[in-house]
């Protein structure tokens, strides 16, 4: 029989209650007190939060605080990705982010999502899709990534923009729902 952090890290309806899930989630919430309480003289104790919070990131990941995210281990980070203030990353299942990806302030990422029967949402349990954001690509201010999206390397997606499909490579997509506007 499967655990629910199994059952969550597959993609299946999992209880977010469960008492290991909840204790995974405490301890990044601590880590995140810490980040977000850390001062920009402080690096060394910022790079100490950060690869203890996220042991999947590449080199140069730059978190300015405020940022929060659910457990952390489920973001594979590339190197030198920079995200601005007030970032959320629901890391449910895997979010996987290339190299030198750029995010705006307040930039939505959620992998996290309920049933849509009303019946199964009310038992509680939930379930979540990964996200995959290319190599080069700079997310605007605001913006929302759905559950299950892909995002092309080097695309640029709008402030405020709300993505709810997948977006190719080397195009401009703005909007809500966020549309192809033209090639970069």
């Amino acid at each position: 029989m499967k655990t629910e952090k199994q059952k969550m890290l597959a993609g299946e309806l999992y209880n977010a209650l469960d008492p290991e899930l909840s204790k995974e989630r405490v301890q990044a919430r601590l880590w995140l007190k810490e980040l977000n309480e850390s001062r920009e003289d402080e690096p060394g104790k910022r790079l100490e939060i950060v690869k203890s919070l996220f042991p999947n990131a590449g080199e140069g990941l730059w978190l300015q605080p405020p940022f929060y995210c659910d457990y952390g281990y489920n973001l594979e980070i590339g190197e030198k990705v920079f995200f601005n203030f007030n970032c959320v990353v629901l890391d449910v299942v895997k979010v996987t982010i290339g190299s030198r990806t750029m995010f705006g302030p307040n930039v939505q990422i959620y992998t996290a999502t309920h049933p849509v029967n009303h019946i199964e949402r009310a038992s509680g349990l939930e379930f979540a899709k990964p996200i995959t954001i290319g190599e080069d690509v700079w997310v605007g201010g605001g913006a929302v990534i759905c559950p299950g999206v892909t995002i092309g390397d080097r695309s640029i997606i709008g402030a405020g923009s709300v993505v709810t499909k997948d977006i190719p490579a080397d195009v401009i997509a703005a909007g809500n729902p966020c549309k192809v506007i033209r090639p970069v």
